[in-house]
């Protein structure tokens, strides 16, 4: 337990940020560790609505890898990936809606409200706010060329019904399902949308949780920030690879389209998001771009 001094030297020290941020969108992709360990859950929860009710506006974008590929096991369906996206066919997509835009959503709707806050659950699909082109040909882990099925890139996002939502006192909850130009649905990834999001709404901030520290260089430890440059030396090098490449794509992605900040942050750490934002130290890596 902290003590009564304790507390307020951290209040003290996360003032400025209050005062700096106030009025801001921060768009945070919400996913990993933190989605399923309740104590994680609560804490994301608490987060978000300290931060509504301080005046930044959060918007969540979540996942939900882990718990489709549950349901699809359970079913007896083998779902296989591409370029670290999900082959989803008909049935897998039936599959992806219902845990996405059902299931996960509702819960995180549910924590947000069970803390106090006022959210509401969205897809891509709602208002058609997040348009999409079907991705034709991809490669799998093993090589082969593939049509990834119903799997989607980002062609627009109309952020309206999104930005009423805040303006209205309310906490966004994503799941990122968009929509076809013949109305159907596509799987589009979890990070991509925030990104874009992000930029549709001239957010302030992109915060990516993952579980992972941050952004490692060559000698393993967690680097607190990079710009541009830094990166694209570091992808060179061979030290960012992985799943970590589009990660830090995205970031600068939105960072190139008027984001000012991005963040890649550990969400394995409770009030990770907070950790972040409001101490100089912060629990992961500040991505910027060289040119801001």
């Amino acid at each position: 337990m902290k003590t009564l001094v304790e507390k307020a030297a951290i209040l003290q020290e996360a003032l400025p940020y209050i005062r700096r941020f106030h009025g801001d969108v921060f768009v945070v992709k919400y996913g990993g560790h933190a989605m399923v360990d309740p104590v994680l859950r609560d804490s994301f929860a608490r987060d978000v609505v300290l931060m509504k009710h301080i005046g930044i506006h959060p918007v969540v974008v979540h996942g939900g890898g882990p718990q489709i590929d549950q349901k699809l096991a359970a079913m007896g369906v083998v779902s296989e990936r591409a370029e670290g996206l999900r082959v989803t066919d008909d049935r897998t997509m039936e599959v992806v809606e219902m845990v996405l835009g059902g299931s996960i959503n509702q819960e995180i709707v549910s924590l947000i409200c069970n803390q106090g806050g006022r959210a509401v659950g969205l897809t891509g699909k709602d208002d058609g706010f997040l348009r999409a082109d079907r991705i034709e040909r991809m490669e799998t882990r093993s090589g082969n060329t593939v049509d990834p099925g119903r799997v989607g890139r980002v062609r627009h996002v109309n952020p309206d019904v999104v930005r009423r939502l805040v303006e209205g006192g309310f906490i966004p909850v994503i799941a990122p399902v968009a929509v076809d130009e013949h109305g159907g649905s596509l799987n589009v990834n979890a990070d991509t949308v925030a990104g874009r999001l992000a930029e549709a709404l001239s957010a302030r901030k992109l915060v990516l949780m993952t579980d992972t520290p941050g952004v490692k260089g060559a000698d393993g430890e967690v680097i607190s920030s990079l710009d541009s440059a830094a990166i694209e030396r570091l992808e060179k090098d061979g030290v960012i690879e992985g799943g970590m490449i589009p990660k830090v794509r995205c970031a600068l992605d939105a960072l190139l389209a008027g984001v000012r900040k991005a963040h890649i942050i550990d969400g394995r750490v409770q009030h990770a998001v907070l950790l972040e934002i409001f101490t100089d130290e912060g629990v992961g890596t500040e991505i910027t771009n060289q040119s801001s």
